[in-house]
């Protein structure tokens, strides 16, 4: 069924939207046919938006599949928006709480390229200060809220934003032996099985984090809410509760924002 769209004087501005819209609402890349189809539009014309689209960086073409995604221009916008306000004034009280019943710190970061991007930080009373203050990016294939991010997204769309070895920098000795797409790939099938992401050590040595994504109604990953704390502190069995606690407040957080669970 074809979805039908509104009367504009300027159509192609329209459609160029409508196309946007409709690749967000989709849980992965998608066909130029099927999108011509969706919106009821010629597929010449489905064609040319998609090229001019994907010129600016607001669409990535995965030509082995011959589909189209969201690319970095539509998460750099995403996440833009997240800083200017709704999911940072939302999480904080969120976040505030956490700290207060585990005594350690949390943060708040959205996707931004292949970084993630903190935009709220709760630091615990006497604990030590972290890298992860609001404002810092890191590589969000080393950190425990970029992996929770990433294995959220769809298995296309991660290809996408690491398309060869040189996307995959390194901060510290370790890396979770995450040095290129197919250890990645298996990290974040763990991360899925697991139902949480963690990191130990490959941001700062000594810390450990453990994160859960914050999805919206449709399941795409918004952002992610982290724990971090120094390793020693807590033994890796508690992890998963840990990670319990922490996926209650994303969750709470969905709702605030889209008035219901994640679907």
């Amino acid at each position: 069924m074809s979805i039908p769209g509104p009367k504009s004087k300027v159509p192609a501005a329209d459609n160029t939207l409508r196309i946007l819209k409709l690749l967000s609402s989709r849980r992965g890349p998608q066909p130029a046919s099927a999108i011509a189809t969706a919106l009821d539009l010629p597929r010449s014309t489905v064609y040319q938006l998609l090229v001019v689209l994907e010129d600016h960086g607001l669409v990535m073409h995965l030509k082995e599949e011959k589909r189209y995604g969201l690319g970095l221009g539509a998460f750099e916008l995403s996440s833009a928006y997240s800083r200017q306000e709704p999911i940072s004034r939302l999480g904080r009280p969120l976040l505030a709480a956490l700290v207060d019943v585990l005594g350690e710190s949390a943060h708040l970061a959205v996707l931004h390229g292949r970084d993630v991007l903190y935009i709220v930080e709760e630091r615990a009373k006497g604990r030590p200060s972290l890298v992860t203050d609001v404002g810092v990016r890191l590589p969000s294939h080393l950190t425990a809220s970029g992996r929770a991010i990433l294995a959220a997204l769809p298995k296309a769309q991660v290809r996408a934003l690491y398309p060869n070895s040189a996307a995959f920098v390194t901060r510290t000795e370790s890396t979770g032996g995450i040095t290129g797409y197919a250890a990645l790939s298996r990290h974040l099938d763990d991360v899925r099985s697991r139902g949480f992401a963690m990191e130990n050590g490959e941001i700062t040595p000594g810390f450990g984090s453990v994160a859960a994504a914050v999805k919206d109604h449709l399941g795409w990953p918004t952002a992610a809410i982290a724990v971090t704390f120094i390793e020693d502190r807590i033994p890796r069995e508690e992890w998963p509760a840990l990670a319990a606690r922490i996926q209650k407040v994303a969750d709470e957080l969905t709702t605030r924002l889209y008035g219901r669970a994640k679907g």
